[in-house]
Formats: C-alpha cells, sequence, structure tokens
C-alpha cells in the first residue's frame, strides 16, 4: 500500500485470510508473512518528523498520532501486519504509577515497588483508563482494510523488572532477589501485573486487534526451573484470559534459547525466536503444534544487499520444515537501519517463498 493509496474496505474474512494470520494459524499460506518487531517508527524519517517534540509517552496516548505512526512502515515496506504504537509500560502509567520514558536510558519509575505495602500502587486497570487505545484502534482497523493489526503489551516478568529495579538492569539484582528471597510478594506482584496486562489486552482486541503479541523481553535473565516456578504460571495466566477471543497469541523474549519449551507451554500459539537458535532446532524445542516467529539478526540490516539476503535464505531454509512460519527479526529495528534495507527484505522474503 503506497502513502497515496486507500485500502480496500475491509471484511472480517479479508483479514482472517490474510497471510500472516493464516500462519499464525499453521495454514497454507501465499507467501511467508513478513513483519518487524519495532517497525512502528525508530528507522523512519517520517515517524522522528511526526515525534518531534513530542515525548515517548503523550505520543502513545494521541490516537491520530498513533494511528499516523503504525500506518506509516506498512505503508512504507508493505509489511503484513500493523503492530500497534504504544510502549509496555502505557498500562502501568494509565493506572496511576509515576513513570516516565527517558531519552536514551528508557522507563524510568520514580517509587520501585520493593515492599508489600508498595503493591497498592497497582490497581486494577479499566477499559477508561485507556479509551485512546480504543480510539486509535478504530481509526487503525478502518485505515488497515485487509491488513491485520497486532495488539500487544509486556509480560509480567518484564514488567516487574522494570518496576522492581526502577528502571532498566542488566543484572535484575533487586527483581531476582525478591523472587528468590520473597517469593509469595514476588507471586502477588506478578499475579498484579497479570491481570493489568490480560485487561490491557482484551482493550485491544475487543478494539479490533486481529493477534496480539506478549513481550517479556528481559525474560532471557532467568534459568527455565526459575521461570516455570516463578514466572510461566503468571504469563500463562495472561494468556488464558484472552483465549476465549480466539485470536493468536504470540510470546516473544531475548536470549530465551533456554526457555522456548517453557514459552509456548505458557499457552501461546506462536512462539518467538531471536537471532541466537535456528528455526529447525527452535522448533525441535518448542515441539509440535505451534507456529514460531522470527529469526534475522538485526545488525545484518547494516551490511550489503547480497548479505542481508543470503541470510535470510538462510532463515528461510530453516523454516522449511515448519508447520507456520512468521519472518521477523530476532529482536527490533535498530534505530539508524536503513529503512530501505527493510523494505528490500520484505519483498525479497515475499518473492522468494511466493507460492
Amino acid at each position: 500500500m503506497s502513502a497515496n493509496q486507500t485500502p480496500p474496505p475491509a471484511t472480517p474474512d479479508a483479514v482472517k485470510d490474510s497471510a500472516f494470520l493464516k500462519a499464525c494459524r499453521r495454514e497454507p499460506v501465499p507467501h511467508t508473512p513478513v513483519w518487524f518487531m519495532r517497525q512502528a517508527g525508530r528507522s523512519l524519517p517520517e515517524y522522528r518528523k511526526v515525534r518531534e517534540g513530542i515525548p515517548m509517552l503523550e505520543s502513545c496516548m494521541r490516537p491520530e498520532l498513533v494511528t499516523e505512526i503504525t500506518l506509516q512502515p506498512v505503508r512504507r515496506h508493505n509489511v503484513d501486519a500493523a503492530i500497534y504504537f504504544s510502549d509496555i509500560v502505557v498500562p502501568l502509567k494509565a493506572i496511576g504509577i509515576d513513570l516516565d520514558i527517558k531519552p536514551g536510558v528508557g522507563p524510568v519509575v520514580e517509587n520501585p515497588i520493593r515492599t508489600r505495602a508498595d503493591l497498592a500502587q497497582l490497581r486494577d486497570l479499566t477499559p477508561e483508563d485507556v479509551s485512546y487505545v480504543t480510539e486509535a484502534i478504530g481509526l487503525l482497523t478502518r485505515e488497515l482494510g485487509a491488513t491485520p493489526l497486532i495488539g500487544f503489551a509486556g509480560a509480567p516478568f518484564t514488567l516487574a523488572s522494570y518496576l522492581v529495579e526502577g528502571g532498566p538492569s542488566r543484572t535484575y539484582e533487586n527483581a531476582k532477589a525478591m523472587m528468590y528471597g520473597d517469593p509469595e510478594l514476588w507471586s502477588d506482584l506478578l499475579d498484579r501485573l497479570a491481570d493489568i496486562t490480560a485487561a490491557f489486552l482484551k482493550v485491544q482486541i475487543e478494539a479490533g486487534a486481529s493477534a496480539v503479541q506478549l513481550f517479556d523481553s528481559w525474560v532471557g535473565s532467568l534459568a527455565p526451573a526459575d521461570y516455570r516456578r516463578s514466572v510461566m504460571p503468571h504469563s500463562a495466566k495472561v494468556f488464558q484470559a484472552v483465549a476465549e477471543y480466539g485470536v493468536p497469541r504470540i510470546h516473544f523474549g531475548v536470549g530465551t534459547g533456554e526457555l522456548l519449551k517453557l514459552m509456548g507451554e505458557a499457552g501461546a500459539d506462536v512462539v518467538g525466536v531471536d537471532w541466537r537458535v535456528p528455526l529447525d532446532e527452535a522448533a525441535r524445542r518448542v515441539g509440535p503444534g505451534k507456529a514460531l516467529q522470527g529469526n534475522l539478526d538485526p545488525t545484518i540490516l547494516f551490511t550489503t544487499p547480497e548479505a542481508v539476503e543470503a541470510k535470510a535464505r538462510e532463515v528461510l531454509d530453516a523454516a522449511a520444515g515448519l508447520e507456520g512460519h512468521v519472518f521477523n527479526l530476532g529482536h527490533g529495528v535498530m534505530p539508524s537501519t536503513d529503512p530501505d534495507a527493510l523494505t528490500r527484505l520484505v519483498e525479497y522474503v515475499h518473492t522468494q517463498t511466493a507460492r
């Protein structure tokens, strides 16, 4: 879809029959669908232009701006799905957590959660708290035509890591100290976050999102036994809460090669794989009955077009025997990526996999 084209009116069947949703359901596809994590902006000059002077969290609360930013990569790259432009801390901000996203740093929480009394900060999320999400998704689904929209949220562990640490961390020492030293408080914290996350995803699905992705960005810092005991039940609660809607549920984390089977068991229909594990090996670890998403190393996009195609071919070859495959990067688009490299990559995957 070019910038000057108006998409055809969407019908439920047109969206349902899209290559992206077919792949998520492990059905035959006309080509391997492509979308990129962090595709909504970051590397696009048109994104930087519309965001100029607008803080990140404020930009997530302006429905018309959210709509424009979400549509930009769909217009430019011809990706097979849009992902709703937001941030994983938006639902926390919406319930009154004192936090901000500081440029060059990330989410910073003014009063970290360290004690049971601190849990009082976490009230239930209502649709009214995020009415701008409902409005933006309504605008988007009208504009997207047959292109599906992916809703998303941060998973309980990753949200907890920000809340307990007070901001980004490389070691998660405070979060892990709570997990190991006060497992009851840790469980209660993640349980509340699971409810907030589920409510946020329900708002997006009810407004028109065709699939959802749960980002557990930092869960790769855990050993499998700790994940199974202290995290997996809460992620499973989120997936179970939205199961009744029948939309595909995607689960993604970074550095999660040792957790892939468990992440699938948590309830996802599609398991996202970072670049460290080839997709054929990831399929063996996850087991049958799941589609996979991934997993080109984002740094490959800084090299030559020929090298990008060669590495993309390796991903496609590794995915040849999968029940369902959504082509993606193994993590997010880096801000200094050449947008044309992404456009060429989409075209290459579509051409190479046309059936």
